[in-house]
């Protein structure tokens, strides 16, 4: 079985409300056992929602408490983006996922690169909460973009 995010597959979960429906990631997966998942929504946060990125560091500094997730507005989100990162971590430990295709730059799915918490469109070196927790269990993690490059 392979863990899919969400909005990969159609589900509108985006901040936006809106998805990123990758074609040739649901053909390549198509007849195979998926479990679709938003870590956001997980966590409680609703679709649509202000947009959030990750200040002072990366999803593994969220873990540890030395950086925060904000939205535009400047809430704090840090409670729920933990909580869905949790979430799907334990959905992992019991399905034993053989992969997880998350979403780059997401800041709970972001592989590599997260946005830096500026709004500006700048990324940073690091990964989302969400990946960043299941890096530590061990979990086989490959970004959206990564699948698809990997399948050319």
């Amino acid at each position: 079985m392979i863990m899919v995010s969400a909005c990969l597959f159609g589900v509108n979960c985006k901040y936006n409300g809106e998805n990123n429906y990758n074609p040739k990631i649901c053909q390549a997966l198509q007849g195979q056992g998926i479990l679709l998942f938003c870590p956001e929504q997980a966590g409680g946060l609703p679709s649509p929602r202000p947009p959030a990125e990750i200040q002072g560091g990366d999803g593994q500094a969220v873990l540890k408490g030395e950086a925060r997730v904000v939205n535009r507005n400047g809430e704090d989100l840090t409670r729920c983006f933990i909580k869905g990162a949790e979430e799907i971590a334990r959905l992992a430990g019991e399905k034993r996922p053989s992969l997880v295709i998350l979403k780059s730059r997401s800041p709970s799915c972001g592989i590599g690169q997260v946005y830096d918490g500026s709004f500006t469109s700048h990324l940073r070196t690091g990964d989302g909460v969400a990946s960043a927790r299941l890096k530590e269990l061990g979990v086989s993690i490959m970004s959206d973009e990564e699948f698809i490059a990997r399948r050319n």
